[in-house]
């Protein structure tokens, strides 16, 4: 059950930053945007484990952001585990050490993915900024086609008041 996140405009919270790394979830994001756009969630063949229109969007964000001038960078976490709700304490190193470089964080993902972020820059003045919003949760058909290829059909929204939607792309 993944969550539903949409993005949000983050430039005028980081309208003074000089550098800005991207730290993206590979799980409820690359899931929420092949819903919203149509496009498959999984290309094993061509793409591997990312989802093509995630990784779209991740270059969008770099785009926009280097366009104003900021150096950005993209730092991704797969293993143990690749949820940024459920790290190790090696993967918050692991991020300390890629963030120094950085005066912004951008998280593309949950509150509890900005959480883990800021738990993991505790120690910095780094600044920590979220450019997805919790919409509700997903819930899809996935559809396994030729040649490895999954797509997600019947792609709702489930509210946290009970409310379904769907979702066009």
């Amino acid at each position: 059950m993944p969550l539903h996140l949409e993005s949000i405009d983050v430039q005028d919270e980081l309208a003074e930053a000089r550098s800005a790394l991207i730290v993206s979830c590979p799980v409820c994001p690359p899931v929420s945007l092949a819903m919203q756009r149509g496009a498959p969630w999984l290309e094993p063949l061509r793409h591997g484990v990312k989802t093509e229109a995630f990784e779209a969007h991740i270059r969008d964000v770099r785009d926009s952001l280097e366009r104003r001038g900021i150096k950005t960078g993209v730092f991704r976490m797969w293993i143990p585990s690749p949820m940024m709700c459920v790290w190790t304490s090696g993967q918050r190193k692991r991020l300390l050490k890629r963030a120094a470089d950085y005066d912004a964080v951008v998280v593309l993902g949950c509150d509890s993915a900005r959480v883990s972020v800021e738990r993991a820059l505790a120690p910095t003045d780094t600044r920590v900024v979220l450019a997805m919003q919790l919409t509700g949760l997903t819930n899809a058909l996935a559809r396994f086609e030729r040649p490895m290829t999954v797509t997600l059909t019947e792609n709702t929204l489930v509210r946290d008041d009970g409310s379904v939607h769907d979702i066009a792309a």
